[in-house]
């Protein structure tokens, strides 16, 4: 089967998949949230999510190089991303 062949469906990977993915070839954990902003950083949708905090100066971490590039890693392997 070709690639052009996978319907959007069969191409998504769950976050839960993403995760998996990570630990077993990279040997670390990533959180939802990195999950979350590797996706956005390279066009791919994001739901909006629903436990937003009321506090405007909470600081929200941000996805280190090297666990960004092991996410990007396992979505080119879900074929979600294709560079």
């Amino acid at each position: 089967m070709d690639d052009m062949d996978l319907t959007s469906v069969e191409s998504k990977a769950t976050y839960k998949q993403i995760q998996n993915y990570v630990l077993e070839k990279f040997g670390f954990k990533v959180s939802t949230l990195y999950i979350a902003q590797v996706k956005k950083k390279h066009g791919l949708e994001v739901r909006e999510h629903y436990n937003i905090s009321k506090n405007e100066k909470q600081k929200i971490p941000q996805c280190t190089i090297e666990k960004e590039e092991a996410i990007l890693d396992a979505l080119k392997h879900f074929k979600m991303v294709y560079y």
